[in-house]
């Protein structure tokens, strides 16, 4: 079947931020997300140690329009797909990890892939609009954002209760509003939560260890800080 002309012309269209086109863009976009429950993680290494290889645990896996489905972590000032990880020191995935077996894998557990497509095809949602709530997990992982004036001379750690993903692909780290909260606890779709990516102190997102780190003020997690601000 060949494709009309205003496909065709949708292909040759690309978004002058990312030089991708909107068709590839619409392809990536996640449409259905399932929580990791069994402690499986990801791998990534860095130049700065490069016989060493470090772990996160994922938050969930997503499915994208095309088909796709891959493990999703917080990092740094977003959550990201694993195989895209990069970070200051050039940070790389190298793979998921299943720390029960002791195994190393690069493709999506085929219960969650079966999982993901399945309930996409049931709760299939026909909407025009970007903004629309497709689905909100709790966090199960300990994920805290770090909350910071311009210059870091005061940070403020907060946990992130859930994670929404909306129509248009995007997923938002939720924080809780304290001057909203009227009943505790604080659940998913609570109206007392705010888009973490939107807030203006917003700067990253980190995982409980770290975030613990930080709290206690642990040199080598302060330097990390340090690090990521000189690089912003």
């Amino acid at each position: 079947m060949k494709s009309s002309p205003d496909s065709h012309n949708r292909d040759n269209v690309v978004d002058f931020f990312t030089g991708k086109s909107i068709k590839a863009q619409q392809d990536q976009r996640f449409i259905r997300l399932a929580p990791e429950l069994d402690g499986l993680e990801v791998l990534y290494s860095n130049d700065s140690n490069t016989d060493k290889l470090f772990s996160l645990k994922i938050l969930c896996w997503g499915l994208r329009a095309d088909g796709e489905v891959v493990g999703l972590v917080p990092w740094l000032s977003d959550i990201i797909a694993s195989p895209e990880i990069s970070d200051p020191l050039n940070g790389q995935w190298e793979g998921y990890y299943d720390p029960g077996i002791d195994e190393i894998f690069y493709d999506a557990p085929i219960h969650k892939i079966v999982e993901l497509e399945t309930a996409a095809e049931y709760y299939e949602i026909e909407s025009d609009e970007p903004d629309q709530t497709v689905q909100e997990l709790p966090d199960t992982i300990g994920t805290h954002a770090v909350l910071a004036d311009k210059d870091f001379s005061s940070i403020t750690l907060t946990e992130v209760v859930s994670w929404r993903l909306l129509n248009n692909g995007t997923i938002h780290g939720m924080l809780a509003d304290e001057e909203k909260v009227e009943a505790t606890p604080i659940l998913p779709g609570d109206e007392c939560l705010y888009a973490a990516q939107e807030g203006k102190q917003f700067r990253y997102f980190f995982q409980h260890q770290i975030a613990n780190k930080i709290k206690a003020e642990d040199p080598e997690a302060l330097a990390a800080i340090s690090l990521l601000v000189d690089k912003s």
